[in-house]
């Protein structure tokens, strides 16, 4: 692996609803989250960019990465650490050759080939799900599985991060099954104190 991901908790930040994510970005970095994906689907261009500066700022002051959603125009505007993309999105080739060398670009695949590929084409590490049943994504796909995590595990030589359905009863499984992180968003944000959430976990999986 050329590069690791600094911490097991992958924080994604997205309120689903409408909730303020800034605020919520803001708790995820005090707790020590040293990853945060920003994800505000189908916001307006220009708010996205506002915010994701914001958040930005956040993330340099804690010493934590910022990867963006979907989003390379916007990475690039707030020169975020790196963007998200799904199977939809723009090629990694085309991300990378707009954001250099130095970004971090990630991939989301959902089964070997699809991993496969995006190690080929570049890219610094995959998110595989989802791995357990989840109701804060459709990618149109089922679970897929500790199974298939390992699976994947022996397709590729990159980092994973799995995602979907996974909290602190089962992310130890996923370690343990080859990921290198655990992506959360639900068991983040419903928290009645997200800093202290955020640094349990941390903790915790550090021992996984």
């Amino acid at each position: 692996m050329s590069r690791r991901l600094p911490s097991r908790l992958y924080a994604i930040a997205d309120c689903g609803d409408g909730g303020d994510l800034l605020e919520l970005t803001r708790s995820l970095l005090a707790g020590g989250a040293r990853v945060v994906q920003l994800r505000w689907k189908d916001a307006p261009s220009g708010a996205l960019v506002a915010l994701a500066g914001e958040c930005r700022r956040l993330a340099r002051a804690q010493g934590a990465l910022l990867f963006i959603n979907d989003r390379v125009d916007v990475a690039l505007a707030c020169r975020a650490d790196g963007v998200h993309l799904g199977q939809n999105d723009l090629p990694v080739r085309v991300a990378r050759r707009l954001l250099g060398a130095d970004s971090w670009i990630g991939v989301s695949t959902h089964d070997p080939n699809q991993a496969r590929e995006a190690e080929l084409a570049g890219a610094d590490y995959v998110g595989f799900g989802p791995l357990f049943r989840t109701s804060t994504k459709d990618t149109g796909y089922g679970p897929r599985g500790l199974s298939g995590l390992s699976e994947v595990r022996r397709a590729v030589h990159l980092p994973i991060v799995a995602i979907g359905g996974i909290d602190r009863r089962n992310a130890s499984s996923a370690i343990a099954a080859g990921a290198d992180a655990v992506a959360m968003i639900s068991a983040l944000r419903v928290s009645s104190d997200v800093a202290a959430t955020v640094k349990s976990l941390r903790t915790f999986l550090d021992s996984a």
